[in-house]
């Protein structure tokens, strides 16, 4: 996304999320936990512009997502959304749809590593947050529901069907999405869903601690290698290695390349600054 501004102002208050940021590392907290932290129209809508807005600030280096209460987010709101999605007209049910779609290309897009802190359930809507997330780091109660198809919908939600086999297989990904079972903690880091496994109740800590290694780390480095990651899931290896030699190039002309070469002679820690 653009760095480039308009007149707008930052949005100061959001209503449907918590966000706060201390030292470069953002903190968006899905706080409906009397819902489980059921997605609204307002919720989405929030998600979408909060992180556009901040891919166009550069204090931000890192952003943890998690949810309040009992569980991280148990997907569309069956009453708010689904119940209202069904007096809506084909033009509108596009547009919610992908509004939806959105944030998720929104979390893949912005040039910062994005950290999903998952406790208790993450199901439809709320398990592709997560799985659209760079880290996904998990307590023993975390299990991950691709509900869709229960609901009589596609499981190719939201970019599901993309992102999905391209981290746990494409044979888990069928049982995954076409099924809709719970996938809990253990087998979610077996199959790969699961970046980190935490002890019990501390998955926002240790969502915490790599926000903040990433976040005193190189930005540009690592904004440069989650483009790359994305923008190289569908090309053939000669355009992908042409591309990563253009942009090795251009972070050689970085000075966070020549802040490394210093420290290491200097045998100091680089004082990285993210250009």
């Amino acid at each position: 996304m653009s760095p480039f501004t308009g007149s707008a102002p930052r949005t100061p208050d959001w209503q449907h999320l918590r966000y706060e940021v201390d030292d470069g590392v953002a903190t968006v907290t899905l706080a409906r936990p009397d819902k489980l932290n059921a997605l609204t129209f307002g919720a989405y809508a929030d998600l979408r512009d909060l992180l556009a807005e901040l891919s166009r600030d550069k204090s931000v280096r890192a952003l943890v997502l998690g949810g309040e209460g009992r569980g991280f987010c148990s997907g569309g709101d069956v009453d708010e959304i689904i119940g209202a999605t069904l007096s809506m007209d084909t033009a509108q049910l596009l547009d919610f749809n992908r509004m939806t779609g959105q944030v998720v290309r929104a979390i893949r897009e912005c040039p910062f590593p994005v950290i999903a802190a998952v406790h208790g359930v993450a199901a439809g809507a709320g398990a592709v947050l997560a799985l659209a997330a760079d880290f996904r780091v998990a307590d023993p109660s975390a299990r991950f529901s691709f509900l869709f198809t229960r609901v009589g919908l596609s499981g190719g939600d939201m970019g599901a069907a993309y992102l999905l086999p391209r981290v746990v297989g494409l044979g888990h990904a069928t049982r995954l999405l076409m099924l809709g079972e719970p996938v809990r903690a253990p087998e979610a880091e077996r199959i790969g869903l699961i970046s980190e496994l935490t002890d019990e109740g501390r998955a926002a800590e240790a969502a915490a601690t790599l926000a903040r290694r990433l976040a005193d780390g190189p930005a540009l480095a690592y904004a440069q290698t989650k483009a790359l990651l994305t923008s190289e899931l569908d090309m053939p290896l000669a355009a992908a290695v042409e591309l990563d030699a253009a942009t090795q190039a251009l972070l050689m002309n970085g000075e966070d390349y020549k802040e490394f070469h210093a420290a290491f002679t200097e045998k100091r820690p680089p004082k990285w600054q993210g250009r």
